[in-house]
């Protein structure tokens, strides 16, 4: 296991955003995983796989960053069992080709297994939750989660109460004709609506009750607002774009501009989907 120290953090994540990481791991497998939470169990720990979803401080973070490339993969009948590090999307794509359906919404979503797991990702009314059958997790050792353990709700799994690591996720599929093209339908459709291409770390604010999160930034006139170089998206308003070297005071700025200009023109509060990492010392 190969330690680095004052890691640029910007590079890896979606944003291109962040300061130094003040240790760095990389894991490819369950024990390195244990001996990395081992190394770390003293300082503050975070977990990163694509880099999506997540916004570091300007100043970095002070304890371990863990890499997550665990990649295995295996499909037997309808169980698809995955490593945590395995690109969500690419494998939502895989198994809709193979003609397994229950994973056409993860095409598109910028993710890892598990960062999805972690945050029960979902689009187009399908979440993680609807065909997740276990998860591996680890911290000072190894447990097994069956779906009747696991109390997953919008953009939330049990797992944001634990300190630890998902390693593994197994999922129930169905044999469906349609996969692919019901997964063609979702991705294009991704791709004519969204910013992808630019630097975004997805959607920004989850959707409150009944609500879009998106049509309520736009009916107040917000696309293309800017603070510093962050800018609300001027394809998608849920989005905010790393349009000129944003820094994350930027982005943490305009989503507070977001945020008090809808509470005033609708009295509806914004809820952050985006994870803002701050920069904290152990205690």
């Amino acid at each position: 296991m190969l330690v680095k120290e004052n890691e640029p953090l910007a590079r890896y994540t979606t944003f291109g955003i962040g300061g130094a990481a003040r240790y760095f791991v990389a894991v490819r497998n369950s024990d390195e995983a244990l001996e990395a939470l081992s190394y770390g169990k003293e300082m503050p720990i975070h977990i990163l796989g694509k880099g999506s979803n997540t916004l570091f401080d300007d100043r970095g973070f002070p304890g371990l960053v863990i890499l997550n490339q665990i990649l295995h993969k295996k499909l037997d009948g309808n169980l698809l069992t995955v490593g945590s590090g395995y690109n969500f999307s690419q494998l939502g794509a895989q198994m809709s080709r193979a003609g397994m359906s229950g994973l056409e919404f993860a095409s598109g979503i910028p993710a890892t297994v598990g960062g999805a797991v972690f945050m029960n990702a979902g689009a187009g009314g399908k979440e993680v939750c609807d065909v997740i059958e276990e998860v591996t997790f680890v911290d000072e050792s190894v447990h097994l989660f069956s779906r009747d353990e696991l109390n997953f709700s919008y953009r939330h799994s049990p797992f944001h109460e634990l300190k630890g690591m998902i390693t593994e996720a197994r999922f129930r599929l169905t044999p469906s004709a349609e996969a692919k093209i019901t997964q063609k339908k979702i991705l294009d459709y991704r791709l004519a609506t969204q910013p992808y291409g630019d630097k975004t770390a997805g959607c920004c604010f989850r959707n409150p009750e009944g609500e879009s999160a998106s049509r309520l930034i736009d009916q107040c006139g917000l696309k293309g607002v800017t603070v510093g170089g962050a800018q609300v998206s001027e394809k998608h308003a849920n989005f905010i774009v790393n349009k000129n070297g944003a820094t994350a005071k930027d982005v943490l700025g305009l989503m507070d501009a977001v945020k008090t200009r809808v509470y005033e023109e609708t009295g509806i509060t914004l809820k952050e989907e985006v994870r803002y990492i701050p920069y904290e010392f152990s205690s």
